[in-house]
């Protein structure tokens, strides 16, 4: 399994959600070819979807950077031995208001 050995590098959510994460991550490692990492991004973004409700996003690969806003408590990035793994649920976007 992969919780004992992914390396958390940042996180804001509840310990709870960061085992689930890392699981859900194992899951699609053993899933997808390790060079796949859209489909498990995807695979994972899905099962946060299902489980959290829908907004969350899924980063996976070896070489990437990003910037981004979340909505608190909703933010993991760790490593398992060559991927990283970013997850996080997108802050809402505020509707604008008309003006009449």
């Amino acid at each position: 399994m992969l919780e004992g050995k992914a390396l958390i590098e940042d996180a804001d959510m509840p310990l709870k959600m960061q085992l689930e994460a890392m699981a859900c991550a194992s899951h699609a490692l053993d899933l997808y070819d390790v060079l796949d990492c859209t489909s498990m991004a995807a695979h994972i973004k899905k099962e946060f979807d299902r489980r959290y409700g829908s907004g969350w996003q899924c980063v996976v690969g070896s070489n990437f950077g990003c910037f981004f806003t979340h909505t608190k408590g909703t933010f993991i990035y760790f490593t398992f031995q060559t991927l990283s793994f970013l997850i996080f649920k997108a802050a809402p976007v505020p509707v604008p208001v008309p003006y009449i």
